[in-house]
């Protein structure tokens, strides 16, 4: 009977401090901080390949920062926190009726890094103009630098990636090409017989816009053909007022915004001016240098077709 008594003894002992270790690592797993366990960040994410390398950046950002290329992003329906702007400190004209709201953090090219810390961003796009911040910017939030080198169709196309918009940014730019088509289809003959010069008077100088500009650009891409003068893969070239007769186009638009207006008055007075093909034609046409000169975006692309509708389609579209 005692030898039995003991072995009961000893089991219930046993099983008694099997329950209480049970207890203890039980109580032990949830609790983290004893164990010093690191939660483990569970929020989804979507890996973009960009200029600087590989960013995982969040599947539904909601404060991005934009370093350039806002008219981009604001065509893709996102409202960022904050923006860069141009030199003078102030969003592009034709963009005024899509900013309100946007808190200015710096020029492109100069952002401020104090303001982006302080508003928080989740998200951070711009262009690998901004490659040297690139360290410091992804300290403060995932950041996706397009290529700086690539059209403003490639920086659509990666921003619309990194918000997740892909095929807004797909049906935005087949919108555009068809446009183009349509304009093409309207000009018929003309496309090919029709020299466009650009010409803007700002500041000091008086420039012709080549083929590397953002309006040249979308000249050359319709088909709309350039003086030899002009049709070089430049943006811009200076000229004095002797070079007049360089300005060769059967028609010519007349950049304005920002402009020189002394300057201009001394060039369309000058004999020269006078003897230009598309002067004596009556086709020097008024666009503004923020649309064909600074936007690089798809609605200032768009906008762009609007005037070359206007004055060479003969309707809007």
């Amino acid at each position: 009977m005692q030898i039995k008594f003991c072995f009961f003894r000893k089991f219930k002992l046993l099983l008694f401090s099997i329950a209480t270790s049970l207890i203890v690592i039980g109580c032990g797993i949830n609790n983290t901080e004893t164990l010093n366990l690191t939660p483990i960040d569970i929020t989804p994410v979507r890996l973009v390949r960009h200029a600087m390398g590989e960013t995982k950046v969040p599947l539904h950002p909601q404060r991005i920062i934009v370093l350039g290329g806002l008219d981009n992003v604001l065509a893709l329906g996102i409202k960022p926190i904050g923006a860069t702007t141009l030199g003078d400190n102030n969003f592009l004209k034709y963009l005024d009726n899509l900013t309100d709201g946007i808190e200015k953090i710096g020029t492109n090219g100069q952002p401020n890094l104090e303001k982006i810390l302080y508003l928080k961003p989740d998200l951070i796009l711009g262009l690998a103009w901004d490659a040297d911040l690139y360290r410091q910017l992804s300290k403060i939030a995932p950041t996706v630098l397009a290529d700086g080198d690539i059209s403003w169709k490639e920086w659509l196309t990666k921003f619309a990636e990194a918000v997740g918009k892909t095929e807004k940014g797909e049906t935005l730019l087949r919108d555009y090409d068809q446009r183009i088509e349509k304009l093409r289809q309207i000009m018929g003959d003309d496309l090919a017989k029709t020299q466009i010069s650009l010409v803007n008077f700002w500041a000091n100088f008086t420039r012709i816009y080549m083929n590397h500009s953002f309006g040249g650009s979308i000249l050359q891409e319709i088909g709309l053909s350039r003086p030899s003068s002009e049709d070089k893969a430049k943006n811009h070239e200076n000229i004095s007022l002797e070079l007049i007769p360089q300005i060769g186009g059967d028609a010519i638009f007349l950049i304005l915004g920002g402009h020189n207006e002394s300057r201009l008055q001394q060039f369309i007075n000058h004999p020269l001016w006078a003897q230009l093909k598309a002067v004596q034609e009556n086709r020097v046409y008024p666009v503004t240098s923020d649309i064909w000169i600074a936007s690089w975006g798809i609605i200032g692309a768009n906008r762009v077709l609007d005037d070359i509708f206007k004055y060479l389609g003969g309707e809007n579209q």
